[in-house]
């Protein structure tokens, strides 16, 4: 786990590359400082060049991680960041990936859809430590990409409820146009997995895989 890292971790300078106040929330629950950089990444990826969702995600996230590396160069003392962590959510519903609604009437859409069925939610991590060595290309930066899966069952929606919860607003910055943590989680019959890989970012997975990379030298002392 991470907390016996702590005290190392609040030496790093670690930068979020992502907008999303559930992810910084989630990381600073586990103790970390860091600094928001929000990706510019154009979300363009063909989905159907990858053989599921997750890798879908991941690659997602690790173009995030990477637009915004080469962003955290300072002039001012010299530094680059030593952790850039990026991320990614999105639903998949029986081959259909669900990301963000664009509109009212696509959020409505996605709920219809999700209503009555069982649906999976996929995070893609990413994180690049800009001065470690990546030990099988021998050069920097280090790359670590990886995704995690959660199972969620809907339960039936009425119309009504559909509509007033998209007047709301909630759903319309959410991947499958929900929020588990908010309005949205009361439509949750259950889950399968990380609750938290559900809300955006799987803090059970992240702390073992950084616990690993730190094991193996990715930050220096």
């Amino acid at each position: 786990m991470l907390i016996q890292h702590l005290p190392l971790l609040s030496t790093k300078r670690i930068v979020l590359a992502s907008a999303s106040p559930r992810r910084s929330q989630l990381l600073q629950s586990l103790g970390l400082n860091m600094e928001i950089i929000p990706s510019t990444f154009d979300e363009t990826l063909n989905k159907s060049s990858f053989s599921s969702a997750g890798e879908y995600a991941a690659e997602t996230a690790l173009h995030k991680a990477i637009e915004v590396s080469r962003r955290t160069y300072r002039a001012s003392d010299q530094t680059q960041a030593d952790i850039v962590i990026g991320a990614d959510t999105v639903v998949e519903l029986e081959g259909m990936i669900l990301e963000k609604p664009t509109d009212e009437d696509d959020a409505a859409h996605m709920l219809f859809k999700l209503s009555g069925r069982q649906h999976r939610v996929f995070t893609g991590v990413s994180l690049i430590f800009p001065s470690a060595c990546d030990p099988v290309l021998g050069k920097t930066p280090l790359v670590h990409t990886f995704w995690e899966e959660t199972s969620v069952d809907f339960g039936e929606l009425k119309k009504e409820a559909i509509e007033a919860y998209v007047r709301s607003g909630e759903p319309m910055d959410k991947a499958g146009a929900y929020g588990i943590q908010g309005i949205g989680g009361s439509f949750v019959k259950s889950v399968t997995g990380c609750f938290y890989n559900v809300v955006g970012f799987p803090l059970y997975r992240f702390s073992v895989e950084l616990d690993k990379l730190i094991a193996k030298g990715a930050l220096c002392l």
